[in-house]
């Protein structure tokens, strides 16, 4: 055999190999999450699914939150707008996490209906959100020529 075939037989067995293994990490570390309508048609159809660990995405319900005294839980209801679950968390609570913000929550559906958190997770704001009320369009426009009406300072090297 030439040196050749050998080495392109050689560089496929490697990627080939790499390629399966990159496969298998993305497969393995892929987590879906169900919204509570999904949790709630599984949940009808599958009544042991209770006390099994599953992942809900969904939105805070406006005003649910109920901080304790202590800042490490909160208890606040969760809906996809078709199905509502009470959630009960105790943790760290991120900073972004307010009334009506997207959240993924991970944790068990207790035999009373209420979703016991280990994980929350707050989805942070998008950047491009609506202009404020009191926003003045010419904002922008003002600073720009602010901007570009002050003079540059040169940059002076001095001698050390």
């Amino acid at each position: 055999m030439h040196p050749r075939n050998k080495f392109i037989i050689g560089g496929a067995l490697v990627l080939g190999t790499a390629g399966f293994l990159m496969a298998g990490s993305i497969r393995d570390t892929g987590v879906y999450f169900l919204t509570p309508a999904e949790l709630q048609a599984k949940v009808a159809a599958d009544p042991t699914l209770r006390e099994t660990g599953v992942k809900v995405g969904a939105r805070v319900v406006a005003g649910s939150v109920v901080r304790d005294s202590g800042g490490r839980q909160v208890t606040f209801q969760m809906t996809d707008g078709t199905a509502t679950y009470t959630v009960d968390y105790r943790g760290i609570i991120p900073d972004t996490f307010s009334d009506s913000v997207d959240v993924v929550v991970e944790g068990r559906l207790g035999a009373d209906g209420t979703f016991r958190a280990t994980t929350l997770l707050a989805k942070c704001a998008s950047r491009y959100e609506a202009a404020p009320e009191g926003y003045k369009p010419g904002t922008r426009e003002a600073y720009e020529r602010a901007a570009a009406e002050t003079p540059a300072t040169p940059a002076t090297d001095t001698p050390r």
